[in-house]
């Protein structure tokens, strides 16, 4: 009996040791909101004052003090986010994940990120202001990593830290720049329609926009599963596999004072991005007394990409032009080392390089270039047995600023500056978006643009042989609009109308959020902050009920059952709200997946189905095809005996619809609706296994909003009929010029990317309700409402 109180009383001593071990561990782990440090090369002391939601308000003497304290506290709420997004570009995951990574990492290899990134590099000049800042931010990183705490995920993974360089900062701008573009998911695609199904086929899919579609006013054979030419899958593939997510479209608007009740600039901003945890963006709000600016950070870059102070404001969207071109090479027939160009040969240039792999000896990947770029076969095992396809993109060619131009932004004081700095960014496109305290409002297509002849589709592969790449045109000629006289500027990744050269070719997103903004914005002036907070939130499609009435059109004469034709009346009569409460959504985007399912699959079966899914010319296509007649699509090629109609394809879909409303709800009646349905979940990249979900990933939570609406929350369509949501707002900004410092904004989880800190999640329901938090200028209320205060001093 004493034994057995003695092993109980061990064990309680055991498990209490353990208990107090891991509560050390955990309190160890959590970022450092409060106390005194001691920071390497402070000129003088600076005090960071974090308000209720973990944001810093960093009081400093001198902007290089400051930008060192950025880089720790942005390190410690963020250090592993800031690692995976540096290890993309150069091809470092596999190090990290293991050999699963190693086709993102050959890929990203091959792409030749890292490689401009070490010519900008050479001719950097280390006095430059921008360079000396990011130096400074990227102190305060290195400092953090040499004394901080390890984050948990470097234990999981067994990483060692490492410092931070410029390198880093370029390379983590390259992969976004990457992940903004969409010809690698597109062209390829198209590629393979046209070789498989034939030019008919082809040119329906590049018909796709009406001509009357809403645009941002400018102002101043088959496809079979097994074979190898799978290259738009294979990609998509790869890239599903990132860890970190993609930049997908977004909202801004600015009024102007005649669209106001105060008569003072509303500044409105919405990037949409995949969804992860953490989310993108890091706030911070730096002062100093020659600077302020409270920002809106990428993991390991200094500058932010979107911010705001007490005279201007600026945020942007995808511009979505096409900025990447896939080239068919031909060899010499006599040295396959070289290949044809006009009037000329080339010489393939061969390189190597070593990948490290978690848990094995180091891969050796060996690829070739061009002199447009490299050559993705030896990256793409699709891609192996076919002829040389390079890849020619904007980014990775010709003079590099994006650190200058993301200077220059941030340290503008006027919209003649500004403009300057915005001159500077060459990729990705970008819509630049402006409004300041002297009532200007901007809207500025910011990109490297070069327009190819007519005859050529850049959506294509072009011939290598005899296509000559044309010159870069002057930022001069690029869209824009400047004070416009109908009084504000936006954009929601729609085409700009035609410039003096004609339409720039683009992955431009179809009209709906386009079409609902204007019919907003253009009846009323006298909007306010709350007017825009209630905008910016909207979930009404206008085009989705216009589709169900060009669809429901086809279904007359049709006998259906009671209940299917109770759907059709309820939705005939829907405004298209994608509410909570909607079953009218459900039932709309079930049909409408049927419809799209019916109408293509037969032809380009599962996977190509699939890579159509994935682009951006499904969403433009939609309603188009909803009202078009006569298409070459609309036959099963399936059924030879039988040639299927338009009316076929929607009467067949529309009871396919109805079926699984059915068998998932038992009918129309009953308590559900699109709460069901539609989902969103933040993953980690460690959530993705069961056992560790619940610790790293925030919700699931049913949540409003849809595809192509205001609140763009954005999810693949699928069979199943249930939606995961994917992307959406990465953060919602109102910007009020009559009462700066009253402007709003929230993030979808949280602050800080750390498990640990009680800011990991805690404007997570917040943002799921569509609520919104103040973003602090005032002094005084900051340094009042300040939950802790993080000093730091001079160390030699």
């Amino acid at each position: 009996m004493r034994l057995i109180k003695r092993i109980l009383v061990f064990l309680a001593i055991f498990l209490a040791l353990v208990l107090l071990v891991g509560f050390l561990f955990v309190q160890h782990q959590k970022p450092e909101y409060e106390g005194n440090k001691e920071l390497s090369q402070l000129k003088d002391s600076v005090s960071v004052y974090f308000d209720t939601y973990g944001i810093p308000h960093i009081y400093a003497e001198n902007e290089p003090d400051a930008f060192r304290a950025l880089g720790f506290v942005h390190a410690q709420d963020r250090l592993w986010q800031m690692e995976l997004l540096r290890r993309i570009a150069p091809g470092r995951l596999s190090e990290v994940f293991g050999q699963e990574a190693l086709p993102n990492d050959k890929l990203f290899l091959g792409l030749g990120i890292d490689e401009a990134t070490q010519k900008i590099l050479a001719d950097l000049d280390p006095e430059e202001p921008a360079v000396q800042l990011a130096q400074a931010y990227l102190d305060g990183i290195n400092q953090y990593i040499a004394e901080g705490p390890t984050p948990i995920e470097f234990y999981l993974t067994g990483l060692d830290k490492q410092p931070f360089t410029l390198a880093d900062v370029y390379n983590a701008v390259g992969y976004m720049a990457f992940s903004f573009a969409m010809a690698h998911k597109t062209d390829p695609f198209l590629m393979e329609v046209r070789d498989r199904l034939g030019p008919e086929y082809l040119a329906e899919l590049l018909q796709t926009s009406p001509s009357n579609a809403t645009m941002i006013r400018t102002h101043d054979s088959r496809f079979v599963s097994d074979s190898s030419h799978q290259l738009s899958a294979h990609i998509r593939e790869i890239l599903e596999k990132t860890p970190l997510p993609a930049l997908e479209g977004s909202n801004s608007w600015v009024l102007g004072p005649e669209k106001t009740k105060s008569g003072k600039v509303l500044f409105a901003n919405d990037p949409h991005i995949g969804f992860a945890q953490p989310s993108v963006w890091y706030e911070a709000h730096i002062v100093t007394p020659d600077f302020e600016k409270y920002g809106y950070y990428l993991a390991g870059v200094p500058y932010p990409l979107l911010g705001h102070d007490r005279l201007i404001a600026y945020g942007l969207t995808m511009f979505e032009n096409d900025d990447i071109d896939f080239y068919s090479e031909t060899l010499d027939p006599g040295d396959s080392t070289r290949y044809l160009r006009p009037g000329r040969l080339g010489t393939f240039v061969q390189k190597e390089k070593q990948i490290p792999v978690k848990d094995q000896e180091p891969v050796t990947f060996r690829y070739r270039e061009t002199d447009r770029g490299p050559v993705l076969n030896e990256a793409l095992e699709s891609l192996k047995a076919e002829a040389p396809v390079s890849m020619s993109w904007v980014y990775t060619q010709g003079e590099n600023n994006v650190l200058q131009a993301l200077y220059g932004i941030s340290h503008s004081r006027d919209m003649d500056s500004f403009e300057k700095a915005v001159a500077d960014i060459h990729a990705p496109g970008l819509n630049v978006m402006y409004g300041d305290a002297e009532g200007n409002v901007a809207w500025w297509g910011a990109a490297r643009l070069s327009v190819h002849p007519d005859s050529l589709s850049t959506k294509l592969f072009l011939d290598g042989a005899t296509v000559t790449p044309p010159e870069p045109l002057a930022f001069e000629r690029n869209p824009r609009s400047i004070n416009p006289p109908w009084g504000y500027v936006y954009s929601a990744n729609n085409q700009p109308d035609s410039v003096q050269y004609g339409m720039i070719p683009g992955y431009y997103l179809p009209e709906n959020r386009a079409r609902r903004i204007e019919n907003l914005l253009e009846p009323r002036s006298d909007w306010d902050r709350d007017g825009v907070m209630e905008m910016i939130t909207d979930v009404t499609s206008p085009v989705n009920p216009e589709i169900v009435a060009a669809l429901a059109a086809d279904l007359s004469g049709e006998p259906l059952e009671a209940a299917a034709e109770k759907m059709l009346i309820a939705l005939k009569n829907w405004d298209g709200t994608a509410d909570l409460e909607s079953k009218e959504a459900v039932l709309f985007h079930r049909w409408v997946y049927e419809f799209l399912s019916a109408t293509f699959e037969d032809e380009l079966g599962a996977e190509g189905f699939e890579s159509l899914l994935n682009t951006h010319l499904l969403k433009r296509m939609i309603s188009p095809m909803s009202r078009k007649e006569a298409s070459v699509w609309w036959d099963d090629v399936r059924t030879p005996e039988i040639r299927e109609t338009r009316k076929d394809i929607i009467r067949a879909s529309y009871r396919s619809a109805v079926a699984s409303i059915h068998t998932d709800f038992g009918g129309y009646e009953g308590d559900w609706g699109w709460k069901d349905v539609h989902s969103v979940e933040f993953s980690h990249p460690f959530g993705r296994m069961e056992s560790l979900r619940s610790y790293f990933n925030v919700g699931p939570f049913p949540v409003n909003g849809t595809r192509e609406v205001i609140n763009n929350l954005m999810f693949p369509y699928n069979a199943s009929g249930f939606y995961k949501v994917s992307a959406g707002p990465s953060t919602r900004r109102v910007i009020d010029f009559s009462d700066i410092e009253a402007s709003m904004s929230i993030l979808p989880t949280g602050q800080s990317g750390n498990p640990f800190s009680p800011h990991y999640d805690d404007q997570a329901e917040m943002y799921i309700q569509g609520k919104f938090r103040k973003m602090l200028l005032n002094e005084q209320e900051i340094k009042a409402n300040s939950k802790s205060i993080l000093i730091f001093s001079f160390n030699e």
